[in-house]
């Protein structure tokens, strides 16, 4: 499913998305870019709109991982 959403933190290891529902999706680093991510910093920004696909979902730990990659 491709969603869009909005960053809402951005950590050293991916960064959270609010695609509108109450959990919130994580984009790893290594899922933001074809190409090597150092800082995640230099791929988004606070409060930017991103296109996301969710790739797995995890209902007992509720968690959502999205990619940015071929979206």
């Amino acid at each position: 499913m491709v969603l869009k959403g909005i960053v809402n933190n951005i950590t050293n290891f991916g960064a959270f998305i609010n695609i509108g529902i109450k959990e919130k999706g994580m984009v790893h680093i290594s899922e933001m870019a074809n190409r090597f991510v150092k800082d995640p910093n230099s791929v988004v920004t606070l409060n930017q709109e991103v296109t996301v696909k969710v790739i797995h979902i995890d209902l007992e730990r509720g968690r959502i991982q999205l990619t940015m990659k071929e979206v």
